[in-house]
C-alpha cells in the first residue's frame, strides 16, 4: 500500500496524513468514503450465522429504558420479527467467516497487523442500537445499508447505568450528530462517547483495533518467556541454590537475603533476553481466536505460489516470522520473502521458487495445516 496516495477511504488524506492528523487525536466524518457499496452478506445469511456455534454473536433489545442482552448462538426463533423496532444482532469477526469481508478489511492494513483486530457487522431494525458508550480502541463506523443517526463526543464521565446489561454511559454529552448514509463512514479515536441509532433497517461494519493492557502483555508475554526457558534448560543452567555461607539463625522465620537475590538473578535472566521477549512477544500477537480452527489436510504442491488463508495472522520482526502462534527465526532471502507474504498476504511462483528447499517445505507444511492454500487449489470461499 502506498501511504503517500491519497484514498477516497480517507476523504481525500493519504494513510499517512490521516496518522499523524487523526489516529488516537480527533475524529473524522467521510461521506461516500466507499461510493455504491453493497451489503457484503444479506440480512438472511447474517441471521443464519448469528445461530451458528463457531460465530461470536449477540442480540440487544431495547424496549424503552429496559435493555436485554442475549449471547449467541441465536437460532432464528430466538430473535424478534423483523417488523419490531427497537433490536440489534452483532457479529463479531465476520473478516474470519466470509472472504469478501476480509477483502474490505484489508483496505485497513494501513495500520500495522499486530493491532487490526475485526470487522464486526450490526444488524438493526428501525431505533435499534447498544446505547451510548465508548470503545477502548480506535474504531471505523462505516455505513453499508440504511441510515444510522450518530452521536458523539469527548467523555466527560465515564461512570456507567447500573443494573443493566450493558456498558451503557451514564452520563452522555453529545457535541456533534451525524447521520450515515450508505457509504459514509465515521472514525472515531479511543474513548470518544457515541450512541448510534438506526433509522430504519440498517447495517454498519465496524473495524475496530486492538489494545492489549499493560497486565495482559505481562501475562501473555513473561508466561511464554518462561515456557521456552524451561525448555532450553539443562542442569547446568539450572542450578540449585545453595548456601554453604548461610549461618545458624535465631529468626527462623525470615528469608534469607542470599535465597532473595538469588531469585531476583534468575527472574532477570529470563527478562533480560531480549530476542525471547521479542519471540514470546509475536507468537502472542499472531495467535489466532479461540475458536478459529483450520481445516487439515494434505494440500497442493506450494510451488505454484501461496496465498495466506483469511483466518491465519502472519507478523515479523528483524530476526523472526510468527504465523499462528509459532516462531521461525529467518535471515536472508527466506527472511525477505517471508516478511513479503506477511505484508502481502501471498507469494507467487516465481518468489517460493527463491525459497531455500528448508523454507519451501515448510511453506508445504503450512499449507497442511491449513494455514496457507497453495494458488492452485481451488478454496471455498464462503
Amino acid at each position: 500500500m502506498d501511504i503517500d496516495q491519497k484514498l477516497s477511504l480517507l476523504g481525500g488524506l493519504s494513510p499517512a496524513q490521516f496518522m499523524r492528523r487523526h489516529w488516537h487525536k480527533k475524529p473524522l466524518l467521510v461521506r461516500q468514503a466507499v461510493p455504491g457499496i453493497q451489503p457484503l452478506l444479506t440480512r438472511t445469511q447474517l441471521l443464519a450465522l448469528a445461530g451458528e456455534e463457531g460465530v461470536e454473536s449477540r442480540l440487544v433489545v431495547r424496549q424503552g429504558r429496559e435493555w436485554q442482552l442475549r449471547q449467541g448462538p441465536l437460532p432464528r426463533r430466538a430473535l424478534p420479527p423483523i417488523t419490531q423496532s427497537g433490536w440489534t444482532v452483532l457479529l463479531q469477526g465476520m473478516d474470519l467467516h466470509d472472504e469478501s469481508v476480509h477483502r474490505l478489511m484489508q483496505s485497513f492494513r494501513f495500520v500495522p497487523d499486530a493491532r487490526l483486530d475485526d470487522l464486526m457487522i450490526s444488524y438493526a431494525t428501525d431505533g435499534g442500537g447498544v446505547g451510548p458508550h465508548f470503545d477502548s480502541y480506535d474504531v471505523f463506523l462505516l455505513q453499508v445499508h440504511g441510515q444510522r443517526r450518530w452521536r458523539i463526543g469527548r467523555m466527560a464521565h465515564a461512570e456507567l447505568e447500573e443494573g443493566v446489561p450493558l456498558k451503557i454511559l451514564k452520563h452522555f454529552e453529545p457535541e456533534e450528530e451525524y447521520v450515515l448514509e450508505p457509504g459514509d463512514m465515521l472514525y472515531l479515536p479511543p474513548r470518544w462517547a457515541h450512541d448510534g441509532v438506526a433509522v430504519g433497517e440498517c447495517m454498519t461494519y465496524s473495524i475496530g483495533f486492538r489494545a492489549p493492557r499493560r497486565s495482559e502483555l505481562v501475562r501473555e508475554v513473561v508466561a511464554r518467556m518462561i515456557e521456552a526457558y524451561e525448555e532450553e534448560l539443562d542442569e547446568d543452567r539450572d542450578p540449585l541454590y545453595r548456601d554453604p555461607s548461610q549461618p545458624a539463625t535465631e529468626m527462623p522465620g525470615e528469608v534469607p537475603a542470599a535465597l532473595h537475590e538469588f531469585a531476583r538473578r534468575a527472574i532477570d535472566a529470563v527478562l533480560a533476553d531480549e530476542r525471547a521477549l521479542a519471540r514470546a512477544l509475536g507468537e502472542y500477537l499472531s495467535e489466532p481466536k479461540c475458536h478459529v480452527a483450520f481445516e487439515i489436510a494434505e494440500a497442493d504442491d506450494v510451488r505454484a505460489g501461496v496465498r495466506l488463508d483469511r483466518r491465519s495472522r502472519m507478523l515479523y520482526d528483524d530476526a523472526h516470522v510468527f504465523i499462528n502462534g509459532a516462531s521461525y527465526r529467518a535471515t536472508g532471502r527466506d527472511a525477505a520473502l517471508m516478511r513479503r507474504l506477511a505484508d502481502q498476504r501471498q507469494l507467487e511462483a516465481a518468489d517460493v521458487a527463491r525459497l531455500s528447499p528448508e523454507a519451501c517445505e515448510l511453506l508445504q507444511q503450512w499449507a497442511d495445516d491449513g494455514w496457507v492454500h497453495p494458488r492452485s487449489a481451488e478454496v471455498d470461499d464462503d
